[in-house]
């Protein structure tokens, strides 16, 4: 059990991030391959809330394709405001911060969404992309929510 530990604290260290839930799944041939939508709602932002939609890869296509681990980097993103938005204690700086992140293979890749404040034009971006260790994150999406009224800084 000692050797856990240090795996119990790293895991521990990750950000949490926001939980999505699936609103949609779109079939898109006969082996099965599916496009996913998924509601994120932003966990510092109340009232965003992102759709992200991807691509989901059958058996028949692992089968045939011979790559068994992983999905294609696609996706796409449109956040709105869904409610009174509060800005909460976010990140203000240029990398902003990580809202949510999902895995898209067994090690390597995963799909994830930043928040960027532009305080210059008083709006929030959002920015879906795929993290892979080997070839960047090349396939991306970018949203905006500008900001109106008093609760928002």
């Amino acid at each position: 059990m000692p050797r856990l530990a240090p795996i119990a604290a790293l895991i521990a260290a990750l950000p949490l991030a926001a939980p999505a839930e699936e609103v949609g799944r779109i079939g898109v041939d006969w082996t099965g391959n599916d496009v996913i939508i998924e509601a994120v709602h932003d966990p510092e932002v109340p009232g965003v809330t992102c759709h992200i939609a991807y691509f989901e890869r059958s058996f028949l296509d692992r089968l045939s394709q011979g790559n068994w681990f992983e999905d294609p980097s696609n996706a796409s993103i449109a956040c709105r405001q869904t409610g009174p938005i509060e800005i909460g204690d976010i990140d203000l700086g240029r990398d902003g911060e990580e809202v949510f992140r999902e895995r898209q293979s067994i090690i390597f890749k995963s799909l994830r969404v930043k928040r960027i404040y532009d305080a210059d034009n008083r709006t929030l971006i959002y920015l879906v992309h795929a993290r892979e260790l080997a070839q960047g994150s090349a396939k991306m999406a970018i949203s905006t929510v500008p900001l109106f009224g008093s609760g928002s800084r």
